[in-house]
């Protein structure tokens, strides 16, 4: 799952090992740790391999990733995660950080693991539309509290997923071209930086550490609350129209061409499904190929049928989900899983998206390439709009000049089928590299590979000046999972 890029072509994909359930050896294998005295004041529990809980606590969302840290500490607040970050700072030990687990797309092997799922409080203050939201707490969390408020977060495509580690990538947001990247709204951070020390950040109060964290991910610190702004937008307009295999070129064309004249406002993606025949989705699409456009539109109601309109009238539509909704309930827009599986998730940001790039994408997923694909989906978002303009506050994200998006997902149960998506993903991204910017997006990368590999989510300035800040805050690189940089 490691991506590198080849100096003389696209970005390719290594190949990756097949998802293997933790075994016994591996949960219970007594591992040298270094004393744990210290961590004996901790609120929270202390968990080493064999210990009842230790499982639960290191299995992620995405199951692809074998976690085995030699400590994990379930944190119920800031205290624990500074005294966590203390010890593992005298015995010298690296530190990954889990909350949800839906970023869990990398392995973790020895180590310490702070798990914060415990730490769900949301407090939402309607006077300044501003919540402050702790460290484990989903995006379901915040939109039932700013419900009855009237507003609303800057959600993605699931509100499973935790409000923190996606707001740390950027976070990109189902109505992204109407109101920007997540991390545009963030207005404070609470975080204990790999030396100890708790420490408050804003715009003007440790600026560059502020601007690390939008965007930067883990690289510099455990954020333990954020404080972010809401947005007055209780409702929306959105769905998915759904078609079958044989019109997908059709709804395609229909749609890139649709793309180019809607209003910023105006948020939609295409999707090609091949969807299993699982509880799990609605019955109308249990089993098929469809192809899919979603949208969500946060305005009136009568205005987003008729901007739709053209996109119903392109191609016979089978099954339509478009309506109007409660901002809370975006989840069925886009129809994440709700339950935890193995997935090998991969991106490209596009520079374009021109007739010989639509094809190129439906010679590698359309219908022709088959029912027994290996990847579940394939999608180009449209970007643009508000995804493009600067921050109010300069940040790290780095995905403002891509007017599309194209992701993957395929679900790697065990071999050969793990082998079979590997070779899918890479193909499809090498094919659509030509149309891309030489970049992809913390969030949805993938496992990250080398430096070389982890670099391509940033332009080449901010990826420095991360690594600068990194030295600054993390010298002895403690925080050396996942997406984090090296020091300088």
């Amino acid at each position: 799952m490691h991506e590198h890029q080849d100096p003389d072509g696209p970005p390719r994909a290594a190949a990756v090992p097949p998802y293997r359930a933790p075994t016994e050896d591996a949960m219970t294998a007594p591992h040298h740790t270094p004393d744990l005295f210290a961590l004996s004041e901790l609120n929270g529990p202390v968990l080493r391999p064999g210990d009842p809980g230790y499982a639960d606590e290191v299995t992620g969302f995405n199951l692809a990733s074998l976690r085995t840290p030699d400590v994990v500490v379930g944190a119920t607040g800031p205290d624990d995660v500074v005294t966590a970050l203390r010890w593992a700072g005298a015995t010298h030990t690296p530190v990954a950080v889990q909350a949800t687990g839906h970023g869990a797309n990398f392995p973790v092997e020895r180590g310490l693991l702070i798990n914060t799922s415990r730490m769900t409080d949301v407090r939402v203050d309607p006077g300044t539309r501003t919540a402050t939201v702790a460290a484990g707490a989903k995006w379901s969390h915040l939109m039932a509290a700013a419900a009855p408020h009237g507003l609303a977060g800057l959600c993605g495509t699931s509100t499973d997923a935790g409000v923190i580690g996606y707001t740390l990538g950027g976070g990109l947001p189902v109505l992204g071209r109407a109101y920007g990247y997540a991390a545009d709204l963030v207005r404070s951070f609470q975080v204990v930086t790999p030396d100890g020390r708790l420490r408050e950040t804003t715009a003007d109060e440790e600026p560059e550490l502020f601007w690390a964290l939008r965007g930067g991910k883990t690289t510099v610190g455990v954020v333990t609350s954020l404080v972010t702004g809401l947005l007055p937008v209780p409702r929306l307009y959105g769905g998915g129209i759904h078609c079958h295999a044989e019109h997908t070129e059709t709804l395609l064309h229909a749609w890139a061409e649709w793309t180019r004249t809607v209003p910023d406002e105006m948020c939609s993606m295409f999707s090609v499904l091949r969807l299993p025949p699982i509880p799990q989705i609605p019955e109308t699409l249990r089993g098929g190929f469809w192809a899919r456009v979603a949208i969500a539109w946060p305005g009136p109601t009568a205005e987003g049928e008729a901007l739709i309109a053209p996109l119903r009238a392109a191609a016979p539509v089978a099954v339509d989900l478009v309506e109007e909704m409660d901002h809370a309930a975006l989840d069925r827009i886009h129809m994440e899983p709700q339950d935890p599986l193995p997935a090998r998730e991969c991106c490209t940001l596009l520079r374009d998206l021109p007739p010989d790039a639509l094809s190129t994408f439906l010679d590698q997923v359309g219908p022709a390439a088959g029912p027994d694909h290996p990847l579940l989906v394939a999608s180009v978002r449209h970007m643009g709009g508000a995804l493009a303009r600067p921050a109010l506050v300069e940040d790290a994200v780095c995905a403002r000049d891509a007017r599309y998006f194209l992701e993957s997902v395929g679900i790697i149960p065990a071999p050969p089928a793990a082998e079979a998506v590997e070779q899918a993903t890479r193909r499809l991204h090498s094919a659509m590299a030509p149309y891309g910017t030489g970049r992809t997006m913390v969030n949805i990368h993938g496992t990250p590979g080398d430096d070389q590999d982890r670099a391509r989510a940033w332009t080449p300035e901010v990826y420095d000046r991360l690594r600068h800040d990194k030295a600054t805050y993390d010298p002895s690189n403690l925080l050396r999972f996942g997406h984090a940089v090296t020091p300088a």
